[in-house]
């Protein structure tokens, strides 16, 4: 999608970049202009505002986009409305998130291209990370739960790495979802090298005002 929207600059909105913003970025701007979007696990499409498409909730499940629950708690609206974020936030505190016991930060290849969704030969690779110790990590974000496809993509990105970049160094695998699901851990359980983790998001308010508020009991 990044590069079509690089050939065909006009379709990107002001005060975004198909290079720098993120896919996410790029997707919701995409929608509000009336384009739909559908992904399976061999290609992504882009439909122009008006043409024939399939019905939402068939998109919303090609997307790995749940419904939303109308009664969902507030504090679940929040952490899902967070969940867009996720990529960007690891890749600003990698350094902070210990992965097996390892210390990662964000691979920067010869050019100064920085590994946040990697261009590669079998599509972007969300963050590609290197330990202390030269080992590739290859990370594979999911907004929400984990589909079956997940682990095929994850093992192509990793084949990649392993055969251009790798250079005979360990490649890790990194699976992130807000829900990891009973299948997915059972494929993993037999694929070297793949960890799964699973996030979850929260946030308080802490009172910074120099005096009580009306009605404070002090």
């Amino acid at each position: 999608m990044k590069e079509w929207l690089r050939q065909n600059p006009t379709f990107v909105v002001d005060g975004l970049d198909a290079t720098q913003s993120t896919s996410q970025q790029l997707r919701a701007s995409l929608r509000k202009q009336g384009w739909t979007l559908q992904e399976t696990d061999t290609e992504f499409r882009l439909i122009p505002p008006g043409a024939q498409y399939e019905s939402g909730s068939v998109l919303r499940e090609l997307l790995d986009e749940p419904e939303k629950d109308t009664n969902t708690a507030d504090g679940e609206e929040a952490a899902f409305g967070l969940e867009h974020q996720l990529r960007d936030f690891l890749a600003q505190n990698l350094a902070s998130i210990p992965v097996n016991g390892r210390r990662l930060r964000v691979y920067v290849d010869p050019t100064g291209r920085d590994g946040v969704e990697f261009p590669t030969a079998v599509g972007p690779i969300d963050i590609l990370a290197v330990s202390d110790a030269d080992e590739f990590f290859v990370f594979e974000l999911k907004r929400g739960r984990t589909p079956d496809y997940t682990i095929g993509q994850l093992m192509r990105y990793m084949g990649w790495v392993s055969q251009t970049i790798g250079h005979g160094k360990a490649v890790h695998g990194v699976i992130v979802a807000k829900q990891i699901s009973e299948s997915m851990r059972y494929s993993v359980c037999v694929v070297p090298n793949v960890s799964l983790f699973e996030y979850e998001v929260s946030f308080q308010l802490h009172s910074s005002s120099l005096v009580p508020p009306p009605g404070a009991v002090g």
